[in-house]
């Protein structure tokens, strides 16, 4: 996830946005759940400059407990969490606070995904990385705008790449059983996860 704040030097003030205006404390709550430490502490930053009330979570269980003790307005959860899918988080959010305006982070761009996600409540499906810029603009998008399209999206090299790293994760390593669910022939397979991931 890529959370530098581009449009904004470090140490700025604070530049709220427009829709944030005049709201009290409570509507400007936002939960960020993400088991990657830094970069959830640099989203944090970067979303509380641009005027939200920020508190994080590192798993569903910590993000569940955090939704339901005081449920936030905006949330941004990660798919992936060392403890579960971030999809359990979403529905908890759901229950709490069914306004909650929520967008799901992935490293791996898959439309079934995407799809389980505004399933389950998600507003928006933003793949990493995701700059703070992005995901500000799809968490106070208008009710059945369309998010404009990322500005520097994954190549589909590194879509077939993530998506092959995680159907190998998924069969626990095991390269014979991950070359028979892809349809692919083993050689190939260990060809592609010698390699380092494509650039975007």
């Amino acid at each position: 996830m890529d959370t530098s704040d581009r449009t904004r030097p470090a140490g700025s003030e604070t530049i709220e946005a427009a829709p944030l205006r005049g709201l009290p404390e409570s509507d400007r709550t936002l939960l960020i759940v993400d088991d990657d430490a830094p970069l959830c502490q640099r989203l944090a930053r970067a979303m509380e400059r641009r005027g939200f009330v920020v508190s994080t979570a590192d798993s569903v269980a910590s993000g569940t407990a955090a939704a339901t003790a005081q449920p936030p307005a905006f949330a941004v959860v990660d798919l992936r969490l060392g403890d579960g899918s971030g999809l359990d988080v979403v529905s908890a959010l759901r229950l709490a606070r069914p306004g909650a305006r929520i967008v799901m982070l992935t490293g791996y761009g898959n439309i079934a995904t995407a799809v389980a996600a505004v399933k389950a409540g998600a507003l928006d499906y933003l793949p990493k990385p995701a700059d703070a810029d992005a995901v500000e603009r799809a968490l106070l998008a208008q009710e059945g705008e369309a998010p404009p399209p990322p500005e520097d999206p994954m190549s589909a090299d590194r879509v077939r790449w993530e998506h092959i790293q995680r159907v190998f994760e998924l069969c626990d390593r095991n390269v014979s059983e991950t070359a028979r669910r892809l349809k692919m022939h083993r050689r190939t397979l260990q060809r592609i996860l010698s390699k380092h991931a494509p650039r975007n």
